[in-house]
């Protein structure tokens, strides 16, 4: 990976560069007037870009920039704040104390809804299998303000492991989670400029009969999957499916019972 900084640049962010780029063992490149482009042509690799305020990521090849941001979650935290309806708290039965492990979380925006919902004395753990993004989305949920105590909160909480999901199920014990949560790529395309940019550096593994044993083996209560409402996942598996007519999206569950048909 090659570590920059923003066009502005000085001392103090030239050090939270150079600490980053050690973190992730990385190359530092002074930026100067180079554009990032000419960067990635430079390493044909990933380059992050660190800033006053965020840091951003190209994958090779790709000039769609990658940062965090809270993105859906900030009016979803604010829906829960009033005690209105959230579907995914709905479908996982979310309540305060539940421990959920979010094995796709990508830019962490369910994540943050779950931890919010879980409270001070329930825990959501985060895997990201691209390690540069799982980074990104660490540094973000540390640093960014929302505006919201609760929801800068419910942010700080959250533990980003970078694993593939499977890995990281087989490494924990039975039972050892209330929820296990998965939000893989769809199968099916939809067109939305924020996911323009996380597509070309989110892992695209699918969900595996394998991996479904897993989690029912790790899950205490549930396993809980969001995909697209003509996902063949659903039919290949045997989630209890909370259609959704206005949404292109819906939830499925499995129910901890469930193992013993699969």
């Amino acid at each position: 990976m090659i570590v920059t900084t923003a066009g502005k640049f000085n001392e103090k962010l030239i050090q939270k560069a150079l600490t980053l780029c050690e973190e992730v063992q990385g190359t530092f490149v002074y930026r100067k007037n180079r554009s990032i482009a000419s960067l990635q042509e430079q390493g044909n690799d990933y380059v992050l870009m660190v800033g006053v305020e965020k840091l951003t990521l190209y994958a090779p090849g790709s000039n769609e920039p990658v940062f965090f941001h809270p993105n859906s979650s900030m009016f979803r935290v604010k829906q829960l704040l009033r005690r209105e309806h959230d579907p995914l708290v709905a479908a996982a039965q979310l309540t305060t104390g539940m421990t959920v492990l979010d094995c796709t979380v990508g830019l962490a925006s369910d994540a943050i809804v779950c931890s919010l919902a879980v409270g001070e004395t329930g825990s959501v753990t985060g895997i990201e299998k691209n390690p540069y993004l799982a980074l990104l989305v660490r540094e973000g949920l540390r640093a960014w303000d929302s505006s919201l105590p609760e929801m800068n909160e419910a942010m700080r909480r959250i533990v980003i492991e970078t694993n593939d999901h499977l890995t990281a199920l087989k490494k924990r014990e039975d039972a050892s989670v209330d929820v296990v949560y998965f939000d893989p790529m769809f199968e099916q395309s939809l067109d939305s400029p924020g996911l323009a940019g996380l597509k070309t550096v989110a892992a695209h593994t699918t969900i595996t009969e394998e991996v479904l044993h897993e989690a029912l083996r790790v899950a205490k209560c549930r396993v809980v999957m969001k995909d697209h409402y003509a996902s063949s996942r659903f039919q290949a598996f045997p989630f209890h499916v909370y259609k959704r007519p206005s949404s292109k999206f819906h939830y499925g569950v499995i129910e901890k019972e469930a193992r013993r048909t699969m």
